[in-house]
């Protein structure tokens, strides 16, 4: 299947590689034309196309075209999805891939069908590990248009793995996608609106580690009694941890990988950003009038990680490092 990719950070360059690995043939366009030329040296064969924008990316894309967008959220995708309003036709689609905020879905994908096309969001999870892991996706649109671009999901997710699969599934009324790590969640607007959930349930497990770590490294304060002060090996807790303890999970794994490279994790500032969707998913819950503290307090500590830190903050940051390659003081 032939798809164009716009955008080839540190998500998109590995999605188009990995389709093309797949056998899908990749249109590929990034606005720094050394990061497409990158990319397509490292695609499967000979099946990435270097493109020089949107209007020659249209024109190199054949059949019923699909246009998938890994672009931040905001003015540079609403931009983007306006220009390809204007150049694709009836039948064709825009995927947007980054980490819209919902509503804004549900506005583009009304306007677009008024010219017949297709707008499908595509909440994305697996960041720089995508490549290799394959890609958690959560996604909204017709069943028309999310049924033709079936292939590329299924070729960049990361299928059921070595995951022991759920006790009951087997019943009607599961949607079998799920067990191989993307689901089609309703009309457009919804794939993003669960993927900001997501995001927001990270930020509270991310937390939580965080301040469990920091009180256990603690320990050793000179305002404790001298017997009770416990000299505690952080790498070693979060190892031990990962080996069948409730808690274990990605994330863990990312902190005890940091832990192992840098035991005081002096190489972050704990300058913790936040990307937007720890802001969607708190209004979202005062809309709906759901009370969310965990969620919301996670959210307010990375805004004061901002004026001094501490370990907490630092760990955070490792893991954001560890899974998405963000960058402090960035809202990447």
């Amino acid at each position: 299947m032939q798809i164009g990719i716009v955008g080839l950070g540190k998500m998109g360059g590995n999605i188009s590689i990995r389709l093309t690995r797949h056998g899908h043939d990749v249109v590929a366009f990034d606005r720094d034309p050394t990061v497409t030329a990158k990319v397509c040296d490292q695609a499967e064969g000979k099946r990435c196309t270097p493109a020089t924008g949107l209007a020659d990316m249209v024109g190199k894309l054949s059949g019923r075209k699909v246009v998938w967008l890994m672009l931040p959220a905001g003015k540079v995708t609403e931009a983007a999805v306006q220009e390809l309003g204007g150049l694709l036709g009836k039948g064709d689609i825009v995927i947007d891939g980054g980490n819209s905020f919902y509503k804004d879905d549900i506005r583009r994908a009304a306007e677009l069908m008024k010219k017949g096309i297709h707008y499908i969001d595509v909440g994305t999870s697996g960041g720089v590990w995508g490549l290799e892991r394959g890609y958690c996706m959560m996604y909204g649109g017709t069943k028309d248009a999310t049924d033709y671009i079936d292939p590329i999901l299924s070729a960049l997710a990361p299928g059921i793995g070595d995951i022991p699969r759920t006790p009951n599934r087997d019943k009607p009324g599961f949607d079998p996608r799920a067990e191989q790590g993307y689901l089609h969640c309703g009309p457009a607007g919804s794939g993003h609106f669960v993927k900001m959930v997501h995001n927001g349930i990270e930020y509270g497990i991310m937390q939580a580690f965080a301040e469990g770590f920091d009180v256990m490294k603690s320990k050793n304060s000179t305002e404790l009694p001298e017997d009770q002060r416990f000299e505690l090996n952080m790498a070693d807790i979060a190892e031990v941890w990962r080996r069948g303890s409730v808690v274990s999970s990605w994330l863990l794994d990312l902190s005890a990988s940091a832990l192992a490279g840098n035991p005081d994790l002096s190489n972050y500032k704990g300058d913790v950003a936040d990307s937007g969707e720890g802001r969607w998913t708190i209004e979202a819950a005062i809309e709906e009038a759901v009370p969310v503290p965990v969620i919301t307090a996670s959210l307010f500590t990375r805004f004061r990680s901002r004026t001094g830190n501490n370990f907490a903050e630092n760990m955070l940051s490792a893991m954001r490092f560890g899974f998405g390659g963000h960058i402090e003081g960035t809202n990447n």
